[in-house]
């Protein structure tokens, strides 16, 4: 009995370090990553200067002209479609799952756009490239299939699985009492899930929400084979050929020169920005949402409420 004591005793030990070896690693690899993007991209953003950096129209680093404004806008109009259209479906597709599905069929349609995570994202650029791209030649005006809707719709597709999976967890996670106390007092079923049910997950929905930007921000291979190219301008039209941040870098890294690799690098500093803005406004209205919530509850009762439950019970 002491043996095995002490051998669950070890065990535990050896867990504990594996445990902390590993978050350790993450955090050195995590650290590792800024610091390099800091050492080589920041130099050339203080080369151009922020300002000229960030809202400078030429983008032609082997020149010197380090303005990622055109980049950094078609990344926007990208991140910004791409989720619209996404969160869309994706939410509608949730919630036709929790409620209105055949209860036979939802784990298959579920494990169906659960693999569409699995595809890897240089199919999903072929897909756009040779189905997608030549449907919209024949339709946009330019007579080019290319561009920011292309790419809008491809990387949609890509957001599916995290929006839905994470919207319906989040509506699983409602008690079951609001759905049947909604029903008791007199409303119908889609008021039920719209009105009571989705409002009562929008913590997980809003999550689903702020990953897919951040996934949508990061896409590089399926974006950069739909979107076209050529030099960087800023969009005006759905069907223009133009850059985001990552496919420029995908475009320009395999043969650029120390300068222009700086360039390069420089704009992904941009996009870690990105991604820390967006995580910190999450955590921000998650945190806000959460003391709202604990002020609510711990709010005390008016007196003149005490009051009258006194005088009812007297």
């Amino acid at each position: 009995m002491i043996k095995l004591y002490k051998f669950i005793r070890v065990r535990e030990k050896l867990m504990k370090a594996v445990f902390l070896l590993s978050s350790i690693f993450s955090v050195l690899a995590l650290l590792l990553i800024i610091v390099f993007l800091l050492i080589r991209g920041v130099p050339k953003i203080a080369e151009a200067g922020l300002f000229n950096f960030l809202f400078g129209r030429d983008w032609h680093p082997a020149n010197k002209q380090y303005g990622a404004f055109p980049l950094i806008v078609g990344s926007i109009y990208v991140t910004a479609m791409s989720t619209a259209i996404g969160v869309s479906i994706g939410l509608f597709t949730a919630v036709f799952l929790y409620k209105f599905c055949p209860k036979k069929i939802v784990n298959v349609i579920r494990q169906m756009v659960n693999l569409l995570a699995g595809i890897p994202s240089v199919i999903y650029g072929l897909f756009g490239l040779l189905v997608i791209v030549p449907v919209f030649a024949r339709v946009s005006p330019t007579a080019y299939g290319e561009g920011i809707l292309s790419a809008s719709l491809i990387l949609s597709v890509m957001l599916l699985p995290t929006i839905v999976s994470i919207s319906l967890e989040s509506l699983y996670a409602v008690p079951n009492e609001y759905y049947e106390g909604a029903l008791a007092l007199g409303a119908n079923k889609e008021q039920t899930v719209f009105k009571v049910m989705l409002p009562a997950a929008k913590s997980g929905v809003f999550a689903a929400v702020v990953l897919s930007i951040g996934r949508a921000v990061g896409e590089t291979m399926a974006v950069a084979m739909v979107i076209g190219g050529g030099t960087p301008e800023v969009p005006n039209r759905l069907f223009q050929a133009v850059h985001t941040l990552t496919s420029n870098i995908a475009s320009g890294a395999l043969d650029a020169t120390d300068d222009v690799l700086g360039a390069l690098i420089s704009t992904g500093v941009i996009l870690m920005v990105f991604t820390l803005l967006i995580n910190t406004a999450f955590s921000l209205i998650q945190n806000a949402g959460k003391r709202d919530k604990k002020n609510k509850k711990e709010k005390p009762r008016p007196a003149a409420e005490e009051g009258a439950d006194g005088g009812q019970a007297g």
